[in-house]
């Protein structure tokens, strides 16, 4: 057993004494395993991290020197012309196939908004195909690895690096392996855990979820860069000689995984991170905003942004802080290596005053009415401002962003219109190849086509008036060639 005298001590020291209240009922097993875990959660790093929240729990965001971002920094897909866009997309496939991208998944959130109880990755769209988001993202990646092989005669690989959390991994894990990785290969399928880390009351002292169990919450998507560095993904990414990483988050239903496009522009920018953006819908959208302040490239919340910032306009009548941000984004690989080694610590801290169960003094569970506690997350974003070669790159919104997180009943942001929107995209897919869609359900796998190419064999000149799942070859093999 750890020497208790000591860690009584250090307790002590940090105000956090309470943890050990019910210790003397405890087996002598318990006692061994209690302190074990203790010892786990680097109990100076979890105090010093409180006492930097409290810095940013009364911090007021200074944007008086917010500025938008400059346009040599700044591209949009929709006033690129078609030659740039070609030389774009060939450079992202090259890489592709010479095996140097990889995606970096954020799919730690349970779908508790969503109203299930299990990953959003698992989630049943209601897509006439009945495709989650994961095997629908899967998919994409194996459509990418075959255009790439057909632009370059190579057969690369693209890895797919999977940030699950406390209560998603395990399932995600077996809904994965049960589907056999959507039919990529198991060796470039690569899982891992964000970290975890204590919830406090509002005084500072770590919360007991149990007698024998602090109270733990994911450390939101910014606890990537420490996963990647403790969970060995670094390393992995050397040993397989992946420099890109595109990341984004599980729900959005139109993200384009390993998008060429988006990586190839990066590339030839010399970029070592960058940022997919939307227009803003209207200066009072509810979305944080790319930005700079005081020279320095930041995601400025929408609550922090005064009214008459979010309505200026230029000459042209545009929003001048337009660019939405939707939480996908491009890494160098030697960019997240300078992360994790010399900022991770730096990281803004987000702080959330929380309802939390907690343990009380007679060793019951104490479910409170109003907040008594607070969480503490880290967001992906925040590394923009270390960033040394940092561009944008601007979107379609209706063909690159539609998130899932509310269940149907919210009327947006939900399975709704999600599967909407991506049944409308397919919709002008299949008109831009020739074809006539009269029925609301007709969805193209993502392994007939990624973004609408080599569709004119199989769509010109029909009309489509039933629900229609149109099947890439393998799949129309094993369905014995029909749609």
């Amino acid at each position: 057993m750890a020497n208790l005298e000591e860690f009584e001590i250090k307790l002590k020291q940090l105000n956090q004494e309470h943890l050990l209240q019910f210790f003397p009922s405890f087996s002598d097993e318990e006692k061994e395993n209690f302190l074990q875990h203790l010892q786990s959660l680097d109990l100076d790093e979890c105090t010093g991290l409180f006492e930097r929240a409290k810095k940013y729990m009364t911090h007021t965001p200074q944007t008086d020197d917010m500025k938008p971002i400059p346009p040599s920094q700044f591209e949009a897909e929709e006033s690129c012309d078609s030659e740039t866009l070609k030389k774009y997309r060939n450079l992202g496939l090259t890489a592709i196939a010479d095996g140097q991208v990889g995606v970096l998944l954020m799919a730690g959130g349970q779908g508790t908004r969503l109203g299930v109880t299990y990953p959003k990755g698992m989630y049943p769209i209601g897509l006439p195909s009945g495709k989650t988001l994961f095997q629908i993202q899967a998919e994409r990646i194996r459509r990418v690895q075959h255009l790439a092989k057909k632009h370059t005669g190579k057969s690369g690989k693209v890895t797919w690096y999977i940030m699950t959390s406390g209560p998603t991994d395990e399932m995600t894990d077996s809904f994965l392996k049960d589907h056999n990785f959507f039919g990529l290969n198991s060796d470039d399928v690569v899982q891992f855990k964000q970290g975890l880390l204590p919830c406090f009351d509002l005084d500072g002292r770590i919360l007991l979820e149990a007698p024998n169990l602090v109270a733990l919450a994911p450390d939101g998507n910014g606890g990537i860069y420490r996963a990647l560095e403790k969970n060995g993904i670094l390393k992995d990414m050397r040993r397989r000689g992946v420099k890109y990483i595109h990341a984004h988050s599980v729900d959005n239903i139109l993200t384009k995984v390993a998008d060429p496009v988006f990586v190839g522009y990066c590339i030839d920018k010399g970029s070592d991170c960058g940022a997919k953006v939307v227009k803003k819908a209207g200066p009072t959208e509810r979305v944080g905003v790319v930005c700079q302040i005081n020279g320095r490239f930041q995601v400025v919340e929408y609550s922090e942004i005064s009214e008459e910032t979010a309505h200026l306009r230029d000459e042209k009548g545009n929003l001048i802080y337009s660019a939405g941000n939707i939480c996908n984004h491009f890494f160098a690989a030697s960019f997240l290596e300078r992360v994790s080694n010399e900022f991770d610590k730096e990281l803004k801290l987000h702080v959330a005053k929380k309802k939390i169960p907690f343990v009380g003094g007679d060793g019951g569970v104490v479910k409170p009415t109003t907040p008594n506690g607070i969480k503490i997350e880290k967001f992906v974003f925040d590394v923009f401002q270390f960033s040394d070669r940092f561009v944008t790159w601007e979107v379609p919104r209706g063909s690159e962003f539609s998130a899932m997180k509310n269940d149907d009943g919210v009327g947006k942001d939900c399975p709704k219109t999600a599967r909407e929107d991506l049944l409308a995209l397919h919709r002008t897919y299949i008109e831009g190849a020739g074809g006539v869609v009269m029925s609301r359900e007709v969805e193209i796998s993502p392994l007939l086509s990624y973004e609408g190419e080599e569709l004119e064999s199989r769509v010109k000149g029909r009309v489509f008036t039933e629900p229609t799942v149109l099947l890439g070859e393998e799949e129309m093999s094993i369905n014995g060639g029909e749609e």
